[in-house]
């Protein structure tokens, strides 16, 4: 498979890139939406089917920084989700907000736009100034910032699994949705007791009830564990004072390490009884009823911008990107229909497009003289880019009223190579586990087709743990890909804590380089990596200053609306493949729980109280997905008039 499909660029034997011939290459034509409810003859004819096809909307789906609604049209009858249209409902801005400003309060600034993933907005816009003021920062200011995005990963990842997911999985959730899944796991002895000490999978499932569960509980602690060890160096949590260009602003001691090592153990054995756990969970569903392996499935298109820089090989440079990026612990890649199609930077980032027909936003013309006015034609490498590549992107808000037709989203539609691309813990892990091993690594072995984790023994024996890239992609692999990313993450921590106290030994403790702000243009990128998958930050600036800021976050990947072509974003592609397997009586009873659990496997960073519009009422039900505001997460129905 060639590395681009779509794009019109040419990649030689050479791997130079160029673009093709033609009077506009980067001209496309958009195709024409026909949702069902803009087709009233259409809609009313399903309607007459004694109340079995319903709009069922999800609104509002409040997350932290913006906010995320989501509309179905469902066939109760056939058990089939007939249209999706995912439609983020708020403009955030940052990108007007840091236009001339000065460069160095982009970290600052951009960390607001999650309240639970601040650190790493802050560490990609520290990489993005780094390129372009053309410093970089000394190996243990590296090790540093790998730590901490370590920690924030292992406070993400019992936070979704357990409190924002997994209540979907809970005694209530299972006994409300699917009694007789209910029954049967009462009956289902549990596979890995020797790890997690259940003895059914009914007792998983109470375990993980919300506030009452021992599973909730002690995910909830595990959290404060790893935000306990993050505040030793990032200050404090979620927004860190300490990640600066060049490196980190506070200073690390041996106590320092120790106390992080010491909670970075912990994860050792609790992330093998999460894998047990998530792996009985999975395959008992499987086993009860194979359909369940369909529940949020889309093609196996993952995007990856790879974290955790080698501390001696990351010099920030865009010229040497391919080569120090490739050395980073999760290395960057694309995997297009389950194959992996390209590891290098520069190609990642030239196939990076972002489209507004369906978004509330006008298309932007640049000033400059390449294809379609781009200002950029180019890389600083000369590669070719997109007139909609984010550093030729100019963020024009344009609201207007809501169509399924036209525009219906604040968030933009990013393609990759044209392509909707799913990103998140499980993109970094696929990728490692497709490219060749990383003599790094010491504890991970990528196999070609998994990767085998070789976990230090605490209170468990020491084990490996294997986790296979999945046949069928879908919802219940997403979570089991997330509990194997505690050891995976934890893993790569531990590395970098040896790696950091040898440092130590050898005497380079510098954490930072210093620097001036340039005076002439310059461009930066940040290829780093959020919970919830890539994250990018692209900017260019003149005269000491930011000329232009985009953010390209991974629930704007996730949660795209359609494409100039009418193709549907991943959250949208997910639900609409969903099957429906709750078991309900009546039309009126159904309380959409295959569909929650597809968007909530995504993690898409919300909380939120989530409304579903039925013909004569108003289910309002909880959908916690993230940190902020967490309550019992359960789900409370409230009919209205």
């Amino acid at each position: 498979m060639s590395t681009f499909t779509e794009l019109p660029i040419d990649l030689g034997d050479d791997g130079r890139a160029s673009l093709k011939d033609g009077p506009d290459p980067w001209a496309y034509e958009t195709k024409e939406l026909h949702p069902i409810e803009d087709t009233p003859e259409k809609l009313a004819k399903l309607l007459e089917r004694d109340g079995q096809v319903r709009r069922v909307d999800f609104d509002p789906v409040t997350r932290v920084a913006g906010a995320l609604a989501f509309h179905t049209v469902v066939d109760l009858e056939s058990r089939q989700v007939l249209e999706t249209d995912s439609m983020a409902t708020l403009f955030r801005g940052y990108e007007i907000i840091l236009k001339g400003r000065d460069p160095r309060d982009a970290i600052f600034i951009s960390s607001r736009a999650c309240g639970v993933c601040g650190g790493v907005h802050a560490t990609t816009s520290a990489l993005a100034l780094e390129m372009a003021f053309g410093i970089q920062p000394p190996p243990m200011g590296t090790v540093a910032r790998n730590l901490l995005l370590s920690l924030e990963y292992l406070y993400d990842h019992p936070l979704h699994l357990f409190l924002l997911a997994g209540p979907d999985f809970s005694e209530p959730a299972v006994r409300s949705t699917n009694p007789e899944l209910w029954s049967k796991a009462q009956d289902t002895p549990a596979a890995g007791k020797a790890k997690h000490g259940f003895n059914t999978v009914a007792e998983i499932m109470t375990g993980m009830t919300p506030l009452t569960g021992s599973l909730y509980a002690e995910a909830l602690h595990m959290t404060r564990v790893a935000r306990e060890a993050y505040v030793l160096i990032g200050g404090k949590y979620p927004h860190p004072q300490t990640v600066v260009p060049g490196g980190i602003s506070a200073t690390i001691d041996a106590s320092d390490m120790n106390e992080i090592m010491l909670r970075i153990g912990k994860f050792f054995d609790y992330g093998q009884k999460v894998v047990a756990i998530w792996d009985d969970i999975v395959e008992f569903f499987y086993e009860a009823n194979p359909q369940y392996r369909h529940i949020g499935t889309r093609p196996k298109n993952l995007i990856e911008t790879g974290q955790w820089d080698d501390p001696y090989a990351y010099d920030g440079t865009y010229a040497n990107v391919d080569s120090w990026a490739r050395q980073r612990w999760s290395t960057p890649g694309v995997i297009v229909e389950g194959k992996l199609v390209t590891t290098a930077m520069t190609a990642v980032n030239m196939g990076l497009e972002e489209f507004v027909e369906h978004s509330f936003y006008e298309e932007w013309t640049g000033n400059g003289k390449g294809p379609r006015g781009a200002q950029f034609p180019e890389d600083p490498l000369g590669n070719p880019l997109s007139p909609y590549h984010p550093w030729n992107k100019d963020t024009i808000p344009k609201p207007g009223s809501t169509s399924w037709k036209e525009k219906y989203s604040w968030s933009t539609a990013p393609r990759w190579d044209r392509k909707a691309m799913e990103t998140g813990p499980f993109s970094r892990m696929w990728v490692t586990a497709l490219s060749p091993p990383n003599d790094k690594t010491k504890f991970i072995e990528p196999t070609g087709h998994s990767l085998r984790m070789n976990v230090p023994g605490g209170a468990l024996p020491k084990a490996t743990v294997e986790w296979h890239v999945p046949e069928i992609w879908g919802a219940f692999e997403r979570n089991r890909a997330r509990a194997n990313a505690i050891l995976y993450t934890a893993l790569i921590a531990y590395d970098n804590l040896l790696m950091g106290l040898d440092m130590m030994r050898k005497g380079e403790t510098a954490v930072s380089t210093s620097y001036k702000v340039p005076k002439d243009f310059r461009m930066g990128a940040g290829f780093w990596g959020a919970g919830r998958g890539s994250l990018t930050h692209h900017l260019t600036m003149d005269d000491g200053v930011l000329e232009n800021y985009q953010i390209l976050t991974p629930s704007t990947w996730m949660a795209s609306p359609k494409d100039p072509w009418g193709n549907p974003g991943p959250y949208e592609e997910a639900v609409l493949a969903t099957p429906l397997l709750e078991n309900f009586e009546k039309p009126e009873d159904f309380k959409g729980i295959d569909v929650l659990r597809t968007i909530r496997s995504f993690d898409p960073c919300m909380p939120c109280t989530t409304h579903i519009h039925t013909d004569d009422r108003v289910i309002t039900r909880e959908v916690i997905t993230c940190a902020c505001g967490v309550d019992d997460g359960s789900d409370h129905n409230h009919a209205h008039a």
